[in-house]
């Protein structure tokens, strides 16, 4: 496995619609191999979601979630190809987001609190799940990596941009929407 470069706001990379995998892709030793790779980048970096575009890799894959810790519940990891969001709720929430492809930077972003979405999973068998709040924020981002979008691109307002270090100073967890 390898961590691999990740892209940066401003490389054509992250603007590109990434192309669909056919089910003969996804088992090849090179997707599987770019999945774990993704896996370990994520890792590196202390991100919640990697797409394959954050990596130079023009495909319409993301891994997401960690490894839990005895006792919670978390966020198991997955890896999902191709992958079809529906809202299933029509509520919509704004809550903070940040990117490894946009470094030190966070903003609030709306999102649907609950989706359900249909993929591939690294077997190339169809998955479908639905989601809720934190889950399907993360879904959301690292979908739109797939289609070219930016969390800024979905900013209704730029008033809450700000550097991690004064998000970290100005914005506590009291502050912050519990999901």
């Amino acid at each position: 496995m390898s961590i691999l470069k990740v892209a940066r706001m401003g490389h054509p990379v992250l603007r590109e619609k990434a192309r669909a995998l056919s089910p003969s892709d996804i088992r090849s030793a090179a997707i599987q191999r770019l999945i774990d790779d993704l896996f370990e980048t994520m890792a590196e970096y202390e991100g919640i979601g990697l797409a394959a575009p954050q990596v130079h890799e023009g495909v319409q894959l993301f891994v997401a979630g960690h490894d839990s810790e005895e006792g919670d519940q978390g966020f198991p990891r997955i890896a999902l190809i191709n992958p079809e969001i529906t809202i299933v709720d029509e509520e919509v929430v704004e809550d903070w987001e940040g990117c490894l492809s946009i470094p030190d930077i966070r903003g609030r972003v709306p999102r649907a609190r609950e989706i359900k979405v249909t993929a591939y999973d690294r077997h190339a068998k169809k998955t479908e799940m639905k989601a809720r709040n934190y889950v399907a924020r993360v879904i959301q981002h690292e979908t739109d990596h797939l289609h070219g979008v930016l969390f800024l691109d979905r900013m209704t307002s730029f008033e809450t941009i700000a550097f991690l270090e004064e998000f970290e100073r100005y914005w506590s967890r009291e502050h912050v929407t519990p999901e």
